[in-house]
């Protein structure tokens, strides 16, 4: 939930691809059979090959695993490691380690792996293999398509001069300790070519008191500061904000505790004002909690205890996932951290959540909303595990403002009713707005209603702006509306309406596309990929939803509408075809237009046609006649379609409408080649 400067970002450097990525289709036969064989989920059906109009189609839903269950599927994954990556053409150095599986009701199986090398961890060397039911592989999503191969494991840079680079930051950023808490050689994967590497994590607290997990990756030749992240996600009861609440909690003798034993085990903690270690259970001889007040501590603690609840059974019904890991082991919830501590954060080394009790301890951070968004980081990291800087970091945040906000519908609290704000109960702010606004993010002042070229060096928490407003316009569309008696009026970058599918269904295409679509490096135009594959698989191809997730990226300026834009209008065109050159430099195409008056529009029409038989390795950018660059389409080492043809919505209205266009293409990987053939410029 935090909302702190942003941090920087390292520059990115792009992928290159393995040789013979084409062999990834190889069937992984005796792996994948072996997988299969794990789960039987009743008697096969044949499932419709396209799903009925505005249904999801159930061959493709993701069929709820018992614990016993998942661990059976990851063990019969885990002996098949040392196949699979000989299948999918990895180094000898190479191994993979299971960290998922994913399994569809038609026994398609998605499984999620992490990757070492010469013993080491690869840090962005993950990725996705979905295998049919038969044992053919039908897709591999990569983080990086880069060869993993460094020339040793011998570092040049000590372990202490990367360890006191990485201090030397922390204490820059309000960090207080001295020392890391750990340092391991690593193998830096996620930009550009793979080097050695240290990952030093230094702990302690931040400035305003929030535990600190530094992460800083340094190159082990040069010394050079790679990248940098931090680990910790900020972010009947007589509650404080979601009124009279049923409370699961466990008797031992004559006293309760807050212990949810239908929820994995679920335990809230009173600190009392501590920033470390568990504090005390909270525990009492009546089974009725809090008064309602911050005079009572339990109230806190209520909160805390039935937010944990109802993210866990909004989980559980919406997407059949049986807690944060999805092994039926619940997390715990620590209230009153510290003194006036204005925040609240998940951290993955304790598996727990943690609430402040805000300004003068008046407002503790326990509403169901951060709950939500706070214990779906923990989500993020046993899924994706998006990289909490960049774009990545963006989606990363965004994710759990999208399900902190499922959370609240699904709770149906006549308290604290669904909305499409964050954090509008807490008062974080102190003048009664919310944190976050998903229909319009600007309003929050600082966050994005759309892409840009340059968001990836915004805060996080910033960056996450066209992600949310993607899901508010997918869900609901654009335009005025009142929604539980809230208002809301959600514009769109290319001024055209998007019409809304629904909160359910945006919210299964947003948690599939996690679940079985996305790496730790995807960025806005992945998200866009992963979404739209997510809804053809769920809801067709030339279904109504699909379209919609293309018009609402559209509306937060990713990529192009469905049917190519708005029609009609003038149209200028160029039809030379340009050579692209394998990984070389960029090569432009010209337009110009003449004799019309004033500045381009809004929504102007960029429609391209390229043939290339990698499109993940193109870079796209309409330059306008100022010499401003409109990114198009970005770097994808996971699209590995053929071509490119596209109708792209831009924002023009600060160019002059006369002048010299430029499209401009660039390779960015190695063994694939294409052609420019031509390329319109459409003013409505």
């Amino acid at each position: 939930m935090r909302s702190n400067p942003s941090r920087g970002r390292t520059s990115h450097t792009p992928h290159r691809h393995i040789p013979h990525r084409r062999t990834a289709t190889v069937a992984l036969a005796g792996v994948a059979a072996l997988i299969a064989a794990a789960v039987q989920s009743g008697a096969a059906t044949a499932a419709p090959a396209t799903p009925r109009a505005g249904q999801a189609g159930p061959a493709h839903a993701a069929v709820g695993l018992t614990p016993a269950q998942r661990a059976e599927l990851i063990r019969h994954a885990d002996a098949g490691t040392a196949a699979a990556a000989r299948q999918i053409g990895l180094g000898a150095r190479e191994k993979l380690v299971v960290k998922d599986v994913v399994k569809d009701a038609d026994g398609t199986l998605h499984t999620r792996y992490e990757r070492t090398y010469g013993g080491l961890p690869v840090l962005g060397g993950d990725l996705v293999v979905t295998t049919a039911r038969s044992g053919k592989t039908m897709d591999v999503i990569r983080a990086t398509g880069a060869t993993l191969k460094v020339a040793g494991l011998t570092p040049a840079v000590s372990k202490a001069a990367a360890e006191k680079q990485a201090v030397q930051r922390a204490k820059a950023l309000g960090g207080t300790d001295s020392a890391a808490d750990s340092v391991r050689k690593v193998i830096w994967a996620a930009s550009g070519k793979p080097v050695l590497a240290y990952e030093t994590v230094v702990g302690g607290l931040q400035d305003d008191g929030t535990p600190n997990q530094l992460h800083v990756v340094t190159d082990a030749a040069t010394g050079k500061k790679l990248f940098e992240y931090q680990g910790v996600r900020n972010g009947v009861g007589n509650t404080q904000y979601s009124g009279q609440v049923t409370l699961t909690t466990t008797q031992s003798g004559s006293a309760y505790t807050l212990t949810d034993g239908a929820r994995g085990g679920h335990k809230t903690y009173n600190l009392n004002r501590g920033t470390s270690g568990t504090g005390t259970l909270f525990s009492q001889t009546s089974d009725t909690w809090g008064n309602g007040t911050t005079s009572n501590a339990a109230t806190a603690g209520a909160d805390a205890h039935y937010g944990a609840a109802e993210t866990w059974d909004f989980y559980k019904s919406t997407f059949g996932r049986n807690g944060i890991k999805n092994n039926g082991v619940g997390a715990y919830s620590r209230v009153h951290y510290g003194n006036a501590y204005v925040n609240a954060f998940w951290d993955d080394s304790c598996f727990c959540m943690t609430y402040g009790d805000g300004s003068g301890n008046a407002k503790p951070l326990t509403a169901i909303d951060v709950a939500g968004h706070e214990m779906s980081h923990g989500v993020t990291s046993n899924t994706a595990n998006l990289n909490y800087s960049g774009e990545s970091g963006g989606l990363n945040e965004a994710t759990s403002d999208i399900f902190g906000t499922g959370v609240e519908f699904y709770a149906n609290n006549a308290s604290d009713p669904g909305d499409y704000l964050i954090g509008e109960k807490i008062d974080i702010n102190g003048n009664g707005t919310p944190l976050r606004y998903m229909d319009k993010p600007s309003k929050d002042g600082a966050s994005k209603d759309s892409w840009y070229s340059g968001i990836g060096g915004v805060d996080v928490h910033y960056s996450s702006g066209p992600a949310n407003h993607f899901f508010y316009l997918l869900s609901e569309g654009s335009g005025a509306k009142v929604i539980n008696g809230v208002s809301y009026n959600s514009p769109t970058s290319d001024g055209l309406p998007v019409t809304g599918i629904g909160r359910d269904k945006a919210l299964q295409i947003w948690y599939r596309a996690l679940t079985t679509k996305w790496t730790s490096t995807t960025n806005y135009a992945g998200a866009r990929t992963g979404t739209l594959a997510a809804a053809g698989e769920l809801y067709g191809t030339t279904s109504a939803e699909y379209k919609a997730v293309q018009d609402a990226w559209a509306g937060v300026g990713v990529g192009s509408r469905s049917g190519g834009g708005g029609g009609g209008g003038t149209s200028y065109e160029s039809t030379t075809p340009v050579p692209v050159p394998d990984n070389g430099a960029a090569v432009t195409s010209d337009i110009t237009v003449s004799g019309r008056s004033g500045n381009a529009p809004g929504n102007l029409q960029v429609s391209v046609d390229i043939t290339h038989t990698w499109r993940g390795d193109l870079v796209i950018d309409l330059v306008g006649p100022s010499g401003t660059a409109y990114r198009l389409k970005n770097f994808s080492s996971s699209d590995s379609a053929d071509d490119v043809n596209e109708t792209y919505t831009v924002n023009a209205s600060a160019e002059s409408a006369n002048g010299t266009w430029k499209l401009r293409v660039q390779d960015q990987a190695t063994y694939d080649t294409g052609t420019l053939n031509g390329w319109k410029l459409t003013f409505p």
